[in-house]
């Protein structure tokens, strides 16, 4: 079934812009969105994107969110409509144009993705996310220029956690685990108590082999949210292959294996 039709929210008691009983307002829904978007919650995200555009069909941040969420979930036929569908609404807007890039590189459809690069650059994209996106496409046809993108939308928000992690998630999916790492560290940095954030550290160490790092960054994701699943389960199976490791390192010492 396509998300079209079974976008809602989790708990509709959190209505947008509703007063507490201390009287402060609650965050918006594109707020809310963003938010469990840096927190690599992307379900969560998308739903809040979903209701954002309830409230204002014109909200360019909340369609691009809705694809940028999408993609991060590995749903790219979807993410396409999505893209689709908000570009028929707002044709000309650089967010979504880079977002429509994105998807088209991932899709492997490679020509079209610089075409719509391009193309959210010459509306006049100079932003982080354009950037980003940019990078995205020149790493899925294998340029090396890509580098100079990342580096291009972290100088642009150089206090921006959010900036370095996704930067750190476009080099980690394509493999490209050292630079990745470098990225994650930036935004751990930035941002200490974001659990994302030590997540991709985490998973950028585990690939490259650095096992007691990789389960110090899972510990530490897992110190700030004791109820992440993905922390517990990447701290499990790196304890459980850094015994299987120490074991056959012991093994070979013994008997010269």
């Amino acid at each position: 079934m396509s998300r079209f039709g079974k976008l809602e929210l989790a708990n509709p008691g959190l209505s947008p812009g509703r007063e507490t009983r201390a009287g402060t307002a609650e965050p918006s829904c594109l707020a809310s969105a963003e938010d469990a978007f840096g927190r690599g919650e992307f379900e969560p995200a998308l739903r809040w994107f979903s209701r954002a555009l309830e409230e204002d069909m014109d909200q360019v941040a909340a369609w691009s969110g809705q694809v940028r969420s999408l993609i991060e979930l590995g749903e790219f036929g979807e993410a396409r409509a999505w893209a689709d569908k908000a570009l028929e609404r707002i044709p000309s807007a650089p967010d979504l144009l880079a977002a429509k890039a994105v998807v088209l590189g991932r899709l492997g459809e490679l020509d079209p993705a610089l075409a719509f690069s391009d193309a959210s650059m010459g509306e006049g994209g100079d932003a982080p996310y354009v950037w980003l996106a940019r990078g995205d496409v020149l790493m899925a046809r294998g340029e090396r220029r890509a580098e100079y993108c990342f580096d291009r939308a972290c100088a642009m928000a150089p206090e921006s956690a959010w900036v370095a992690w996704l930067a750190g998630r476009i080099r980690h999916h394509y493999g490209q685990h050292a630079a990745a790492l470098q990225f994650a560290r930036r935004a751990a940095a930035l941002d200490p108590g974001n659990c994302a954030a030590w997540l991709l550290c985490g998973d950028c160490q585990r690939a490259l082999g650095f096992a007691e790092e990789a389960e110090a960054s899972f510990r530490q994701a897992l110190g700030l949210r004791p109820d992440c699943r993905a922390a517990a389960e990447r701290l499990s199976g790196t304890r459980s292959q850094g015994m299987a490791g120490r074991l056959t390192g012991w093994w070979r010492r013994q008997f010269g294996g």
